[in-house]
């Protein structure tokens, strides 16, 4: 018996002659499975399905000691959810009816055709895995634990939304089928990509692309590699970075700004999971699996005609939205010390506390940036912090100006007015500006009257004047 080491679901050949194991595992092997094993001795395989994670069985019916048929029915008994295809030299339809009735998966006749047996594995497994998804979203929702919160370790989060997406990744992650991660700018994709790669058992290398910006010949070069004397300037043979992540993920991030004809290579890339290095006409196997993450709306751009609709759907089999920062109320004050500390240590400077009103502050702001643009706020803010706690105007040189102007009081080019265009008084503007910082800062008047450069006292007196 011979076992793979890789982390993928295995597929168990159980045959006692071993030249048809050897076909077998050649067949599959070079169809893109990489974790075969082989099972020459029918008694052992029930030890082996508790030793190994298992995706599909090609069952022979006719062996020593334990028959096909008779397997079949301990196999169907213990492990119901795993897919056992029947394989045999006998072309009776009674005995293909008396095991598919046993709950085989299907039934083939041997000499096997190739395209059959492969495209039977592949469809067994794929049920296998989803079977697996929906077993995990099942538990995730009813309990609402996330079972490896180690993998997300790199994602300070307490929101209901964020676990939830864990949870649906703890269920996708095990899969070889390509994950969309989308979300604004800075909300942390390439950590999700990250978890993703974590939570899969994958051995190989977690390679991070970003495509933005790479033109079709650079695109090709850098995922594809290239033969020497492919192209001017091509002095030596270099793989790309496909074959780096053999056995890992390659994940390619900005997949919005892929032009037209790279979209082209890398839907072929998906579809027949090989590629073409440059200057070769030799097809290598992909065995990367592959995550992509846009900021972009890809319906939109699909729309708009400049981004193909079958590579959308090729992209898309899982999606993982993540949710922008200012949904995700009660992160910024975990956000915030833990920036804090790492700027603290970074900067080798004593760490400085924060005042409770900051965080009401910092709430009044969209954050365009997200959890990017914070960590720069915090960083520049302890940079130049000099003592005690950290005061909500160490962050206004980093804040963007927001208006939610809601009170009559509108601008006409540079000059303030008032909605029939005549200019305001000082109380007028007066009562605006309080309404505006208390609004930015949530109602909390002491990060309102900082905002104002007053003192709170300053402020109560002038609230209870109104």
């Amino acid at each position: 018996m011979q076992n793979s080491k890789a982390s993928a679901p295995a597929v168990v050949i159980v045959d006692d002659e071993a030249d048809i194991l050897l076909s077998y595992q050649v067949m599959l092997l070079g169809a893109g499975f990489t974790n075969i094993v082989t099972c020459a001795d029918s008694r052992k395989l029930l030890p082996l399905l508790e030793q190994t994670r298992v995706g599909a069985v090609i069952l022979d019916l006719q062996m020593p000691h334990l028959s096909g048929k008779e397997l079949l029915d301990q196999v169907g008994a213990q492990y119901p959810q795993l897919p056992v295809i029947v394989v045999t030299a006998a072309n009776e339809i009674a005995t293909a009816v008396a095991c598919m009735k046993a709950g085989a998966f299907d039934y083939q006749v041997k000499p096997v055709e190739i395209s059959s047996l492969v495209a039977t594995v592949k469809n067994a497994m794929e049920m296998n895995v989803l079977r697996d998804e929906i077993s995990s979203l099942r538990e995730s929702l009813l309990t609402g634990r996330v079972r490896n919160q180690e993998a997300f370790a790199g994602i300070i989060t307490q929101h209901p939304k964020m676990h939830a997406l864990f949870g649906y990744l703890e269920a996708v992650a095990a899969t070889s089928q390509p994950v969309l991660i989308s979300g604004e700018t800075g909300v942390g994709k390439e950590l999700i990509a990250r978890a993703i790669h974590t939570l899969s058992g994958m051995s190989g290398e977690f390679v991070a692309i970003n495509s933005g910006g790479l033109d079709d010949l650079m695109f090709a070069d850098t995922l594809f590699g290239h033969r020497k004397g492919a192209f001017t300037g091509a002095t030596d043979t270099r793989e790309g970075m496909i074959a780096k992540a053999a056995g890992g993920t390659l994940f390619l991030d900005e997949i919005g700004d892929l032009s037209l004809a790279s979209q082209i290579k890398l839907l072929r890339l998906l579809q027949e999971n090989e590629y073409y290095p440059l200057g070769s006409d030799t097809p290598l196997r992909n065995r990367s699996r592959i995550i992509v993450a846009t900021h972009q709306r890809l319906e939109q751009l699909i729309e708009e005609g400049s981004f193909r609709k079958d590579l959308y759907y090729r992209l898309c089999a899982h999606h993982a939205e993540v949710p922008p920062l200012r949904e995700r109320e009660g992160d910024l004050p975990l956000l915030v010390k833990a920036f804090v500390e790492d700027a603290a240590r970074l900067l080798n400077k004593e760490k400085p506390s924060c005042r409770p009103e900051l965080f009401s502050y910092l709430a009044g702001y969209p954050f365009p940036g997200n959890v990017r643009e914070l960590k720069s706020m915090v960083f520049d803010a302890v940079a130049r912090h000099q003592g005690g706690s950290l005061p909500p105007s160490s962050f206004l040189k980093g804040m963007k100006k927001v208006s939610h102007l809601s009170s009559p009081v509108a601008t006409v080019g540079h000059r303030p007015a008032t909605s029939g265009g005549r200019f305001p008084t000082l109380k007028e503007m007066e009562n605006h500006l309080i309404e505006e910082a208390l609004q930015l800062s949530n109602g909390n008047q002491g990060a309102a009257a900082n905002l104002l450069g007053l003192t709170r006292q300053a402020l109560n007196k002038r609230l209870s004047r109104r």
